[in-house]
């Protein structure tokens, strides 16, 4: 009994964190891959977010950067990743500026393509959080 009650303790502390930190609604994020793997959404929103995220050791700036150059480096298979972190790393105090600086250390450490493949991730992020801004 006690282990579903913290693993109901895990996935609600990973909704608030998920919620804080990417600023989306934790249940849509699950609702969206629930049709294909059920149970992946409630797993990623539990270790990613109520074990990794809520560590202290490093600040959630810091840690959104990582995440964008790990993802960027990554290519194609990271460019949803990329494109969910950009407001993530925005909302933590990461400037566009510094989204743009930490892409071109990523084209020299990982490629070019990769960098540009999360370049176009980064556009179009910016391009629906100005649609945004502008429609409300």
């Amino acid at each position: 009994m006690s282990s579903s009650i913290d693993a109901a303790t895990r996935l609600e502390r990973g909704r608030r964190m998920f919620e804080r930190s990417i600023g989306g609604s934790a249940q849509a994020f699950i609702d969206g891959i629930a049709a294909v793997a059920p149970d992946f959404g409630p797993l990623i929103l539990e270790w990613e977010f109520a074990d990794v995220y809520s560590r202290d050791t490093i600040d959630l700036k810091t840690r959104e950067i990582v995440i964008l150059a790990a993802c960027a480096a990554l290519g194609a298979t990271g460019a949803d990743a990329v494109k969910l972190h950009v407001k993530a790393a925005l909302r933590a105090g990461v400037t566009r500026q510094q989204i743009a600086e930490i892409l071109m250390q990523v084209g020299f450490a990982a490629g070019l393509p990769a960098a540009l493949c999360a370049i176009g991730a980064v556009k179009a992020a910016f391009a629906e959080m100005d649609a945004s801004d502008t429609n409300g």
